[in-house]
């Protein structure tokens, strides 16, 4: 899977990041690349952060690469949600759109690409980072969970109306449980 990130939107809605960009958007940008860098290593998923450049940036489109992260910098006078606009109507491949932007994540979905929100997937990384390199080939599945005991010893039962997903829902779902 092909991770492809809003980068100042996540910087924006994360509180751990947030502090470092207010030092400089240098340092932000080079907070988020550590982060994810961190995440790389334990899940081998493509990473590529959209940055905007379109209001002081180059008059071309500049790509960069660090620790494992591809970047990409719009051009000056385009904006990231444009590039990764492009981006998701011209690939074929599976791929996990990160923004809090409901523009984008519209446009991603409509294309039949997953979406998750900026504080979702940042939570997502977090776990991931916490647990233990050991335990995370021997990690339960959320399917596995939901069919523990509950405290009357009947397992997974519920009551009331069962909800069925749509198909994309369910796409959307199993590509993020690939995080």
């Amino acid at each position: 899977m092909h991770i492809y990130i809003d980068g100042y939107n996540l910087i924006r809605q994360s509180i751990r990041l947030r502090r470092f960009e207010r030092h400089s958007l240098e340092a932000g940008r080079a907070a988020l690349i550590d982060w994810l860098a961190q995440y790389r290593t334990r899940k081998d998923h493509r990473i590529t952060v959209v940055f905007d450049g379109w209001v002081g940036g180059s008059a071309r489109e500049e790509r960069d690469y660090s620790a494992g992260i591809d970047m990409i910098y719009s051009p000056k006078g385009v904006k990231a949600d444009d590039v990764l606009k492009r981006i998701i109507a011209s690939s074929d491949e599976e791929i996990l759109v990160v923004s809090s932007d409901r523009e984008i994540v519209s446009y991603a979905v409509r294309r039949g690409k997953a979406a998750m929100p900026s504080p979702e997937f940042e939570s997502v990384v977090d776990r991931q980072l916490a647990m233990p390199e050991d335990d995370m080939a021997f990690g339960k599945d959320e399917e596995e969970e939901e069919e523990e005991e509950d405290a009357s010893g009947r397992v997974g039962h519920k009551k009331g109306p069962a909800r069925r997903l749509s198909r994309a829902e369910k796409q959307t779902r199993a590509r993020i449980r690939k995080l």
